[in-house]
């Protein structure tokens, strides 16, 4: 009864069966669903409506959240699930389906996620009042409706390279940026006002634990046997600490340190101290693999062949080897706009971004040599590397991360409003 109840045929408003009392006469209607909400082409039933509260009281009551009245909750449930109608008509009017197997996909991800295998997602799915065949409806239909904010929200958010110099620029984005240490310490300590005999003792059993350490001795063992510090405890471990969040004395040697680097000791008021740089963060590099190459790009067209365009090539290619300028041919003839009027060159291109066969000539042929023609989806080419590097593109990779970071706001902002639109925009007729 249930899927006939969900099904997309729902043309049935009201259905009823009639209890035999004898003389049918006076048999009662008894109501099995009801529609709540017209939704443009669509209806929403009593039965929807009720599942979904039931399941909102039960998470709510599971975070211990004081319930609202049902009236009120209801209304909330019910304008949820129309706007839920809206997308999914948009989804089935744009042609979006969610099959069998990116479903199943999508279905063993999240048990993944929960540590749980999918017999154990099932059972407890079930333990909640859900079963597995409801769960995954439920999820083909929050699949369809996220493909439809994607398509219809992304073509709406535009984030300038303004604003990504504007949130580099703000407090929050100046702390993303901030780089962070994680300081191993030992203190070796000193009395207030200590004797010379004092410093000078303190001073040689540093230095004999740095020998000990510089000779392989765990640092986290030799702080708890012999650090004074309120770290100790810890392995001498300080944690994941700023510049500014450090004392000064201990910023002064972590700033000037190498991962994995153990200090001289340093001494101060309170004795003798050992630092271990175990690692930082905030300012790793990112390091790319480029090449500057430049190449002559043959098309087939209307008026040339593959065959004429590949013999075009090789002619090309022996002029070059017979000593004419790659440069001027290039710009003669290569059907490459980006590339041509530059005599050829991509200057310095990541292999990533370029087809498979051209990735290939570039490994295959050495650099200052001009490859052989070969065909790609664009056409013939020949090829000539000029250098290898590897490139930093840390602020490349920072700034598409705040790109993204912002995306996600404006995704939100602009979610918000498209679903007021939408539900302006259409026909709902409430009969809750």
């Amino acid at each position: 009864m249930k899927k006939l109840m969900l099904s997309a045929c729902r043309a049935i408003a009201l259905a009823a069966v009639v209890v035999s009392t004898g003389n049918i006469a006076h048999a009662k209607p008894v109501p099995l669903d009801r529609i709540v909400a017209v939704v443009d082409k669509d209806v929403v039933m009593e039965s929807e409506l009720n599942h979904r509260v039931e399941a909102v009281q039960r998470q709510l009551s599971e975070r211990n959240i004081t319930l609202p009245p049902e009236s009120v909750l209801k209304n909330q449930v019910l304008e949820q699930l129309v706007l839920e109608n809206l997308q999914l008509q948009m989804g089935r009017n744009g042609g979006i389906r969610i099959d069998d197997w990116t479903l199943n996909d999508a279905v063993t991800r999240i048990a993944q996620r929960n540590g749980l295998s999918i017999e154990e997602f099932r059972k407890s799915l079930e333990a909640d009042g859900l079963s597995y065949a409801e769960a995954r409806e439920e999820i083909r239909r929050e699949m369809v409706i996220n493909r439809v904010r994607q398509r219809q929200i992304t073509s709406r958010i535009q984030i300038s390279e303004q604003e990504i110099d504007n949130f580099l620029r703000s407090p929050e984005g100046q702390a993303s940026q901030e780089v962070e240490y994680r300081l191993g310490h030992i203190l070796i300590a000193t009395p207030d006002n200590p004797t010379p005999a004092q410093v000078q003792a303190a001073e040689k059993e540093a230095s004999n634990i740095l020998v000990q350490l510089k000779q392989g001795a765990n640092f986290a063992e030799m702080a708890i046997t012999y650090s004074k510090g309120q770290n100790a405890l810890n392995g001498g471990d300080l944690g994941w600490k700023s510049a500014e969040q450090l004392p000064t004395l201990f910023a002064e040697q972590a700033v000037k340190m190498n991962t994995g680097q153990i200090s001289q000791p340093v001494r101060s008021a309170g004795g003798f101290h050992i630092f271990k740089l175990l690692d930082t963060r905030g300012n790793e590099k990112v390091l790319e693999e480029q090449v500057n190459v430049r190449h002559i790009l043959i098309k087939p067209n209307e008026i040339r062949n593959d065959l004429e365009a590949q013999m075009l090539a090789r002619d090309l290619y022996d002029r070059i080897e017979s000593g004419e300028s790659f440069t001027d041919l290039a710009k003669a003839y290569s059907d490459d706009p980006g590339s041509a009027l530059n005599g050829g060159s991509l200057e310095w291109v990541s292999p990533k971004t370029l087809v498979p066969e051209f990735q290939k000539a570039m490994e295959e042929t050495p650099q200052d040599v001009v490859s052989e023609p070969f065909r790609s989806s664009y056409g013939w080419h020949i090829l000539e590397v000029q250098g290898k590097r590897k490139a930093d593109i840390s602020n490349k990779v920072r700034r598409n991360q705040v790109r993204e970071l912002l995306g996600m706001r404006k995704f939100e902002e602009e979610l918000e409003v498209w679903l007021r639109e939408i539900r302006d925009q259409s026909f709902v007729e409430i009969r809750l």
